[in-house]
């Protein structure tokens, strides 16, 4: 069995703001950088081998956290589309009902100009694959849309109505990887540790 661990990346400006941040590269906050330096990830998880998206904010939490974490493009956010940037307000006021007939398709919601979470789903299944061949249990500094992307696969949930498990962000999230690469939920919500 291959496990997977996932961190999402610490705040920025734009996650306090509510704004989606996608590709943009905003950097992390230094004040949430500096906590973080502060915690560990636990073991056994701190002894694996790590990846990033290749985002900024993800290898600064990487970096703060002390793992030495390798880029990994398939790990890149979501892509808003002409999305990005904006508060779901903001949404909301712009597009009116599109915006709420598009969110209602759970994972085929697809940003103008974006990708979908089941277009991130079939980015990710390949590298998912990948690494269950290897059979090396790796943890990974990513997003959250990718994230829920991986969640979405392991329980089966199609992005519509209530998660089926609520998830801390500040949190690891551990699954294992079937033969083929498949996501099923191991361990939710396992913290971070003092240093």
């Amino acid at each position: 069995m291959t496990q997977l661990a996932l961190l999402r990346h610490t705040r920025t400006a734009w996650n306090i703001d509510g704004r989606l941040q996608g590709r943009t590269d905003i950097p992390a906050l230094e004040e949430s950088l500096a906590g973080l330096l502060k915690l560990a990830v636990p073991q056994p998880y701190a002894g694996w081998p790590w990846r990033s998206s290749p985002l900024l904010r993800t290898r600064q939490t990487a970096e703060a956290l002390g793992l030495a974490a390798q880029p990994e493009p398939a790990l890149i956010e979501t892509s808003w589309g002409d999305y990005e940037g904006l508060t779901i307000a903001q949404l909301q006021a712009h597009y009116g009902e599109d915006f709420a007939a598009n969110e209602a398709r759970g994972l085929d919601l697809l940003p103008p100009n974006g990708e979908s979470p089941r277009q991130v789903q079939a980015r990710l299944l390949p590298w998912l694959a990948e690494l269950a061949q290897t059979g090396v249990d790796t943890g990974a500094v990513t997003h959250k849309g990718v994230i829920r992307a991986i969640m979405a696969l392991a329980y089966d949930w199609p992005m519509l109505g209530k998660p089926p498990v609520k998830l801390d962000w500040k949190a690891l999230h551990v699954f294992r990887l079937d033969a083929d690469g498949t996501p099923r939920p191991l361990l939710m919500n396992v913290t971070l540790v003092p240093r």
